[in-house]
């Protein structure tokens, strides 16, 4: 069993993992101006060449009271069971896209997500680490 402390640097070290995959990708076939689904396919490239398991557009069920809801969310991006990326190509980050981020990862019980907005001239800036229940904190 993993301590908090060895969770912790595990989900910062995929994480920064990410962000370097995000920049690469961002480098090389540029930005913003593309839509959100290449941006999204060129990522789940270049985590994998990473060996990192990408899992897209995966449907989770999601229970109300006990009842299944007919329609699963559809996260776009899961990294090795626990962190679920968000990608949006917008000219602007909105800050509902954190709360929506933070209620897939209350839904799914998952630790951290990120949302990685591509319409950003710099990845830097378009990087939002969402925190639920982080593994420390």
């Amino acid at each position: 069993m993993e301590s908090n402390g060895e969770k912790t640097r595990e989900l910062n070290y995929l994480s920064g993992q990410i962000l370097d995959s995000a920049i690469e990708v961002h480098r090389v076939i540029g930005g913003p101006g593309l839509l959100e689904s290449i941006y999204e396919e060129a990522l789940d490239h270049e985590l994998k060449l990473r060996k990192i398991t990408v899992e897209r557009q995966k449907a989770i069920p999601v229970t109300y009271k006990g009842c299944i809801i007919k329609k699963p969310l559809i996260l776009d991006m899961l990294i090795n069971n626990e962190i679920i990326i968000e990608v949006k190509s917008v000219e602007k980050f909105n800050p509902i896209y954190h709360s929506q981020l933070l209620t897939y990862l209350r839904l799914t019980n998952r630790p951290l997500g990120i949302v990685i907005n591509f319409g950003e001239k710099y990845i830097k800036n378009g990087f939002h680490r969402v925190v639920n229940n982080f593994p420390g904190e």
